[in-house]
């Protein structure tokens, strides 16, 4: 990558990221709903053009949809040969650490949409987008195609993971998030 490359793919993450920070700031403080693009765009000292070419909506700035490649790297880390429930459930472990340091401020994002009735809804569909970068990634290895089962199986792991999300948003915080995906999890196996 040359430098003018790194450079503006540096600026456009330091972008990015004021305008999550300055939104995710907004909706605390006033409520998701009364917020709109426009004010984020001015904290963020962007134009509204610039907003959207970061965020297709308000909506993506707070439910944090990852993209495909982030879940092919994820699922790779896995092996290909396990069930599509157990590698997900070993791959979540993983997919936490990488919060790190950033666990606070993805508590905060959570109980803005725990606590937001439209984005508690939306959450849903977000989920189900995130299930099928998940469903898609899984046949890493090339040696079997994509199954229905491994759909529903990926869609039923991640509404257990969203679960989790909303309970410990609900909770806020008080219990350890792993422990809450794990608890889901379990659910989700004994029924």
């Amino acid at each position: 990558m040359s430098d003018s490359q790194d450079w503006r793919t540096r600026r456009w993450e330091a972008t990015h990221k004021r305008i999550f920070d300055t939104a995710l700031a907004l909706f605390q403080e006033h409520g998701f709903e009364r917020v709109s693009v426009g004010q984020i765009a001015s904290g963020a000292g962007v134009s509204v053009p610039t907003f959207y070419a970061h965020y297709p909506s308000k909506e993506h700035v707070i439910m944090g949809l990852p993209t495909p490649e982030d879940m092919r790297a994820l699922m790779a880390t896995q092996p290909a040969e396990l069930p599509a429930g157990e590698r997900i459930r070993r791959a979540a472990p993983v997919y936490l650490a990488g919060i790190g340091e950033e666990m606070d401020r993805e508590l905060a994002r959570w109980r803005i949409i725990a606590t937001t009735p439209v984005l508690r809804t939306r959450a849903a569909e977000f989920e189900r987008t995130t299930a099928e970068m998940v469903t898609e990634a899984l046949p890493s290895d090339g040696s079997r195609p994509q199954s229905l089962a491994d759909s529903i199986v990926a869609n039923a792991y991640l509404s257990a993971y969203t679960g989790a999300l909303l309970a410990w948003a609900d909770c806020n915080g008080e219990r350890k998030l792993e422990e809450l995906v794990d608890e889901a999890f379990d659910a989700l196996e004994n029924l």
